[in-house]
């Protein structure tokens, strides 16, 4: 007998958007593919390789040959917008799950998100503001200016939400589906625009508590991708006076 259309779907797709990651998508796949095999329910991991210049998608190639819950999807460079829009494009998973590359999130704080821990939500945010979050081996510097950020998307496109740019975020299938379509910003900026158009759409954004860990090796330029992010909101701003998100049928 042919099982159902929801008992074949995965509980959830994890979509980890890449860019010349060959030095720590072997170690991260490593740890999320323990992770996976110890879960009850299955789980798909879809890398999404953004046009990297090295060995990045061989690496993700060699493991998907190893574990059939491991898809690649080659884009060519667009940012990380772009690929995580991609990923969730193909994501099979009752929740589409996005997560960095250097797990800056653990995987393993992924059952925070899912039933039956969580549920009833549209959109479950990861947070390092909300109460019972950790943040280990933050620079002062680096949390001040996210907090400047933060106080700045508050008050120009998402009011209320403590931690828009945490890279761990899920999403119920039909959810993700809903919004995607009208991202128009395939940079760093896409956190703020894709819960803007939640909010628009009004869906419930859930902030959870996780444990976060400061890479060093971090691809943000502080003060370079701050002040484009902050173009970017306003785009956000104008892209909604021009009825860019106005929900079409």
């Amino acid at each position: 007998m042919e099982r159902s259309v929801e008992e074949s779907q995965p509980l959830a797709s994890v979509i980890i958007p890449a860019w010349n990651e060959e030095r720590r998508m072997a170690a991260s796949l490593q740890r999320v593919v323990a992770f996976v095999q110890q879960q009850a329910d299955p789980i798909e991991v879809i890398v999404v390789d953004d046009g990297s210049e090295d060995a990045t998608a061989a690496i993700v190639e060699e493991f998907a040959a190893k574990y059939p819950f491991i898809r690649l999807i080659r884009n060519p460079h667009g940012g990380k917008g772009a690929a995580v829009k991609s990923g969730v494009a193909q994501g099979r998973g009752r929740y589409l799950v996005i997560s960095d590359t250097d797990l800056a999130v653990p995987i393993e704080e992924l059952p925070k998100f899912l039933p039956p821990v969580l549920d009833g939500y549209d959109l479950a945010i990861a947070s390092r503001e909300a109460p019972g979050a950790r943040r280990i081996n933050e620079p002062y510097y680096r949390h001040l200016m996210g907090r400047v950020y933060n106080l700045l998307v508050r008050l120009i496109a998402v009011p209320g939400i403590q931690d828009t740019q945490c890279g761990f975020k899920a999403f119920r299938h039909d959810v993700a589906r809903a919004i995607f379509p009208y991202q128009t910003i395939d940079g760093w900026g896409f956190d703020v625009e894709i819960l803007f158009i939640a909010r628009r759409f009004g869906y419930q954004i859930v902030e959870v508590p996780v444990t976060w860990y400061y890479g060093e090796k971090s691809k943000i330029n502080p003060l370079k991708d701050a002040l484009r992010m902050t173009r970017e909101l306003w785009r956000v701003r104008r892209n909604a006076r021009r009825g860019v998100y106005e929900r079409r049928l």
